[in-house]
């Protein structure tokens, strides 16, 4: 049995049942397990760097890649026995981070009780390039058909539900997966957030001119840009009852999406899909039991300005701000599931992460921005998310006590 109630008061406002971790994994350029990747954070180890004539391209930019030629042959991936289809990186990352998860479980992966959910922003978008359809299926190019070959590697026939609204896409598969279990249909939700970096989305950022081409700092005064990252990363999730929940487990306990429709580019200049979705989250807890919000926090002008107006408008300025973007870059679709691997395996370990890059306050409505890494005794954090087109996302989680 829990101490009290984890739900405390929001459980009868919002749909969410109670949503546990049962297993999770990352693989980015820090390394190929949570465990590792967590443990470089920790440390302060950044996987960001400079690349120069990268994808053809004629201006450097700094980024997080995973070197497909050395670490996913080590990693031992194979491909399915019953297929001929040459996979992706993307797909590769995605089959070997979701059997990693499954190695610490004793989930049967195609029990037609396991739904796989997919985030991605752009899946196989550098299909485009005519060339490399002699390598690929031209339907490889479509994020049905990426879902589809992930899915049947692990021989789950299910149809699996795919997620690609922005970078809060991530954050929407988490509770895509959540309303999944809750109808009965299903036992366990595999949920993926994968991207991978190409030609095609890193002349579309640099076109924006919103990339960096030093490593980012969020929430400074100097900060100059985004860095772009890739990831792979895989929360499996169930359903408990109340009276099930044991001291370590992780809630999932209320999310919200929230699109202010602003603008296809620009965060609102009053953060309100952000505020609203914060508000949402926030009711009916005490504030003081945040141990910290890991913010989107991507080091651009505009969104980190933003994000500190909606955290000062829902009355959060006095909690810890850190974001991950130091260390991973944006990880575009998979970003939603990597930091929150990330922030509540913090929570676990009763520590509060630094912001990796910030140095002095570059935002009108000053935050408590973590610059030490630091302990902690409360038990829930907070995950935000923003996008394009003006949508929001945040996600609350507890640590069981």
């Amino acid at each position: 049995m829990v101490e009290s109630s984890v739900l405390r008061g929001v459980e009868k406002k919002i749909w969410f049942a109670m949503i546990t971790w049962v297993s999770d994994n990352i693989i980015s350029s820090l390394g190929f397990t949570t465990d590792e990747n967590y443990r470089k954070v920790k440390q302060g180890i950044s996987g960001l760097r400079l690349y120069t004539d990268t994808f053809d391209l004629a201006e450097p930019f700094v980024a997080s890649m995973i070197d497909e030629c050395i670490e996913f042959v080590g990693a031992g991936f194979k491909p399915a026995p019953t297929t001929t289809t040459t996979y992706t990186k993307l797909e590769k990352a995605a089959i070997l981070s979701v059997a990693e998860a499954l190695k610490h479980t004793d989930i049967n992966p195609f029990d037609e009780q396991v739904i796989f959910v997919l985030s991605t922003t752009k899946g196989n978008v550098f299909m485009l390039e005519s060339a490399l359809n002699k390598i690929y299926e031209p339907e490889q190019l479509f994020l049905w058909r990426s879902a589809e070959l992930i899915a049947g590697y692990f021989g789950n026939k299910n149809m699996p539900l795919i997620i690609s609204n922005a970078c809060i896409s991530g954050a929407y598969a988490l509770i895509s997966a959540q309303r999944a279990l809750e109808s009965g249909k299903y036992k366990y939700a595999i949920v993926i957030g994968v991207d991978m970096l190409s030609r095609f989305i890193v002349s579309g950022f640099q076109s924006f001119k919103a990339l960096s081409q030093s490593p980012c700092k969020p929430f400074d005064a100097k900060r100059d840009g985004l860095n772009v990252g890739e990831v792979a990363a895989t929360i499996i999730v169930t359903q408990k009852e109340e009276s099930d929940l044991q001291p370590g487990d992780i809630v999932l306990t209320c999310g919200a999406v929230r699109n202010d429709a602003n603008h296809i580019s620009g965060p609102s200049r009053t953060g309100e899909g952000a505020y609203l979705a914060l508000r949402q989250v926030c009711s009916g807890i005490n504030t003081d039991e945040l141990a910290f919000i890991t913010a989107h926090g991507t080091a651009t002008p505009y969104n980190d300005e933003m994000e500190a107006i909606a955290i000062t408008r829902a009355g959060l300025q006095n909690v810890p701000v850190n974001t991950l973007k130091g260390y991973f870059g944006h990880t575009l679709g998979g970003a939603g599931v990597l930091e929150s691997i990330i922030s509540t395996r913090s929570l676990k370990d009763r520590t509060i992460l630094k912001t990796h890059g910030f140095e002095a306050m570059g935002v009108s409505h000053p935050l408590q921005i973590v610059t030490q890494t630091q302990p902690t005794t409360r038990n829930r954090c907070i995950n935000m998310l923003s996008g394009f087109g003006g949508c929001n996302a945040a996600l609350l989680y507890t640590l069981v006590k």
